[in-house]
């Protein structure tokens, strides 16, 4: 049965490109203005013919880029936005958590916030008297209850909106990333009853940044993009169409940065940066990252290959000098560094210039942003050009390894044979085996 239909929805903001007015004069310019500004420039168009529908009992979750038109959308389901054009049928009661501290006054007491919120959400003043002690009891807030809400920290908030939306029984429950609020222990719960909706057979349309916790809770997933929908479809499905996504325009991003660090590096060759220094009798003008298609690439999952390019340009009568390469994280941590010297690499005459290339073989690096620091140096440490953190590049990875680098490594867990005395029931096993079996079926037909 459906429950919730959306069928060519768009809507509209009107901008506030022009100050208020505050004299007779910048009214009259102001309306000029307004007159010669075409109606496109004038508004934004937030959702662009939007249409799909979501079952009685579905999870469906949503997900973009910030501006994507998401939170836009959760607020024509709840009925604070009405749609410029199309048509929004939703059935049943709705229990919305949009915002942090959406409608609680902040003068009022906790207790003061329940009572309304729940009357808002349409419970009697009987039910609401009825549930308080478990709303108050799940929201962690015994002990301040009667004090203002304005006096309430973020978690706080979340915990009372959260509770007070799931105790008023909503048909239909919305959550526009609130979930990001709170501790770890809240969250668990917040899951905990989420799941117990789900089993109740309740609709919960989620929007949320966490992929993880998307594809863990949704039956589909909605893939919103620049007020439109992008994918609609299986969870695993949507998500990495999505990722995809993003890696390209992250690429596209960092790909351009690096000509214009380039480009200043060159522009600042004889000036002092806190970035960068040294003589520059042997100097480094360009570094970029290739993957094993020679192809300029700045975001890679982790146990990709990778070449780092490094150009060079000799000014000066410079003997043997050692090139050297470091990665650090982004909290300045070191993780590995390494030069021509260490390794024992020898170098041809330089003459005027030329390349160094490092392999990197796998990048075996957990999650993170990372940083390249290069350098060229004599053999007594004098610093012919130094670039600290001027190079950024981006590793993914699915695995939540805890750390710095993935250690290539397999697991082998071998039990002790059964003790020769050790005798199995056979009425235990066959029933362990078919219990099984059973739930393994469930499993399949699930």
């Amino acid at each position: 049965m459906i429950i919730v239909e959306v069928e060519n929805v768009s809507k509209r903001f009107r901008r506030q490109t022009v100050q208020p007015s505050t004299t007779l004069k910048t009214v009259l310019v102001d309306l000029i203005r307004r007159r010669r500004r075409p109606e496109r420039e004038a508004t934004f168009q937030a959702l662009k013919a939007i249409t799909f529908v979501v079952e009685r009992g579905q999870t469906l979750g949503i997900i973009g880029r910030n501006g994507s038109g998401k939170s836009t959308l959760l607020k024509l389901l709840a009925g604070i936005y009405r749609p410029d054009g199309g048509r929004i049928t939703v059935q049943g009661k709705v229990g919305a958590l949009l915002e942090l501290g959406a409608g609680f006054h902040p003068e009022f007491s906790g207790r003061e916030n329940i009572m309304i919120n729940g009357i808002v959400l349409g419970l009697s003043k009987r039910e609401v008297r009825r549930r308080f002690d478990e709303i108050v009891r799940f929201a962690e807030l015994e002990r301040f209850i009667d004090e203002p809400v304005k006096t309430y920290s973020s978690g706080m908030y979340m915990r009372l909106g959260f509770s007070v939306a799931v105790h008023a029984d909503p048909d239909i429950l919305l959550i526009d990333e609130i979930l990001a609020v709170g501790d770890t222990a809240f969250h668990d719960k917040c899951f905990e009853k989420i799941a117990e909706f789900h089993a109740r057979g309740k609709t919960i349309i989620l929007v949320s940044h966490d992929l993880v916790a998307v594809e863990r809770w949704s039956d589909e997933v909605l893939w919103v993009g620049n007020g439109a929908v992008r994918e609609r479809g299986k969870p695993q499905h949507v998500i990495e169409m999505y990722r995809q996504s993003l890696a390209v325009q992250e690429r596209g991003t960092t790909s351009a940065e690096y000509p214009r660090v380039d480009k200043e590096i060159r522009e600042q060759a004889g000036v002092g940066i806190p970035k960068r220094w040294g003589s520059r009798e042997v100097e480094i003008v360009s570094v970029k990252m290739v993957d094993a298609m020679e192809r300029e690439r700045y975001i890679y999952n982790s146990g990709e290959q990778a070449r780092v390019q490094l150009s060079y340009k000799v000014n000066g009568n410079v003997q043997e000098p050692i090139f050297g390469l470091a990665i650090v994280r982004a909290d300045d941590l070191c993780c590995y560094g390494s030069n021509t010297y260490i390794e024992e690499v020898p170098l041809p005459p330089l003459s005027h210039g030329g390349t160094i290339e490092v392999l990197l073989k796998h990048v075996d690096l957990l999650a993170g942003t990372y940083y390249f620091d290069v350098a060229v140096q004599a053999r007594d440490g004098y610093v012919y050009d130094y670039h600290q953190r001027l190079y950024p590049f981006t590793v993914k990875s699915e695995r939540h390894d805890i750390g710095v680098s993935r250690i290539p490594h397999c697991w082998t867990i071998t039990p002790l044979p059964p003790s020769p005395h050790q005798e199995t029931n056979p009425t235990e096993a066959d029933g362990l085996i078919d219990g099984a079996q059973s739930l393994n079926e469930r499993g399949k037909r699930a």
